[in-house]
């Protein structure tokens, strides 16, 4: 099946025009044996985990300059240092206690924390990764063995999340990762978005939406106080859902700690988002059609942080916080982080300034990623959280 990509993205390298070649046959495959159409979250969930040909379980570079998008962490390793200190809090007051990583991407985070936990004197007494990519694993390997190789043998890597866990649970920009579905209101019904595919490629086709579409969209509509307009679309986060309930059947005793990109229930469904939060990253471009290049380019949707704050209290979890990103590193610890900084050589000064800049101002990381501390048992609210706290919001 041959793409032709937007003119606003890169040209595609023979080598990956041929992957999504293949992730394309297995996505024809799967509709037919459907009975030719799947529910978008499958198309989004097949395109990114496939073993083997899915975005994240391939072997081709996803994060820093020679991929398609960064975090926070490849900006700078002030994020992990951070974060660390937060965790630290929480490791203290529990006097024991392992960290739990979801979806370590590059390792970057892994080697920042960890070399901030031993600067601290808390190294935790395991760190877990749960990561379910075979090739991002070797690469987390790689990475922790070269950077902080003393400290090496206190990670573990999980394949699943534990029955039970004491500690600290890190997840950054694991929920807009994860499968959403689409609906769409048109002429007085609710319809799911569902991906067929022909000879041109695949394309959007319009079913009956189930009971629990229905249901959840009327609790939505119910929570604005009016119907979506006619042609409305946007996302469902079904899955993130899930991932908040199965953690808070883990976490025994402890913080989970969530950064994404996200908002309020009220701002992502207003109704000037009538194509909702759904977005591509293909070679540092973002754009809006996520039918093209299967298998290549990255698939996310932003978070709606009050859908994840009504599956966290359902499951009996507390709301510790919910501030945007620099909030959460100015209040928690950036200024010691800094302490140095005048006596760094300018060109580190320039630098450091940058990074600084891309992680906290408005226009930037600052405002548009959260973070959502979400707790079980007798612990004290991480300090970052006393700075602007907008859990009220929600």
């Amino acid at each position: 099946m041959q793409y032709e990509t937007p003119v606003t993205l890169p040209q595609v390298d023979d080598l990956s025009a041929e992957h999504s070649a293949r992730v394309a046959q297995y996505l024809r495959e799967k509709i037919a044996a459907a009975g030719g159409s799947i529910s978008f979250a499958e198309f989004m969930h097949e395109a990114l985990y496939a073993p083997g040909l899915g975005y994240y379980a391939s072997g081709t570079t996803k994060l820093g300059s020679d991929g398609d998008f960064v975090t926070a962490p490849e900006i700078s390793p002030v994020f992990g240092a951070v974060v660390a200190r937060q965790c630290s809090e929480v490791l203290r007051e529990m006097m024991h206690g392992s960290v739990l990583e979801l979806g370590a991407g590059s390792g970057r985070l892994a080697v920042d924390m960890l070399t901030r936990f031993d600067s601290l004197g808390c190294v935790p007494q395991t760190y877990n990764i749960l990561e379910v990519s075979a090739d991002l694993q070797d690469r987390q390997r790689h990475c922790l063995r070269q950077e902080v190789p003393h400290l090496f043998d206190r990670v573990h890597w999980l394949s699943r999340l534990p029955e039970s866990f004491n500690g600290v649970i890190v997840a950054n920009e694991v929920l807009d990762a994860l499968p959403v579905e689409r609906f769409a209101r048109r002429d007085g019904r609710i319809l799911q978005l569902r991906v067929s595919c022909s000879e041109q490629g695949f394309h959007w086709v319009e079913q009956s939406a189930n009971e629990r579409m229905l249901a959840a969209v009327a609790e939505i509509e119910a929570d604005r106080g009016a119907a979506f307009p006619n042609d409305y679309r946007s996302e469902l986060l079904f899955a993130a859902d899930a991932l908040v309930r199965d953690i808070g059947t883990t976490l025994q005793n402890g913080i989970a700690f969530f950064f994404d990109y996200g908002v309020t229930r009220r701002e992502f469904y207003a109704s000037d988002r009538s194509d909702g939060w759904l977005r591509c990253h293909f070679r540092h471009h973002a754009h809006s059609d996520p039918l093209i290049l299967p298998g290549i380019q990255d698939l996310t949707a932003w978070v709606d942080f009050s859908a994840i704050a009504k599956a966290a209290v359902e499951c009996g979890l507390d709301i510790h916080g919910f501030q945007n990103q620099a909030h959460f590193l100015m209040g928690g610890g950036l200024q010691d982080e800094m302490k140095d900084f005048n006596a760094l050589p300018t060109v580190r000064q320039l630098e450091l300034s940058g990074q600084i800049k891309t992680l906290t101002l408005p226009g930037a990381m600052g405002e548009n990623f959260k973070c959502m501390a979400l707790g079980r048992g007798d612990i004290e609210t991480p300090s970052a959280f006393h700075l602007s706290d907008r859990t009220q919001t929600l």
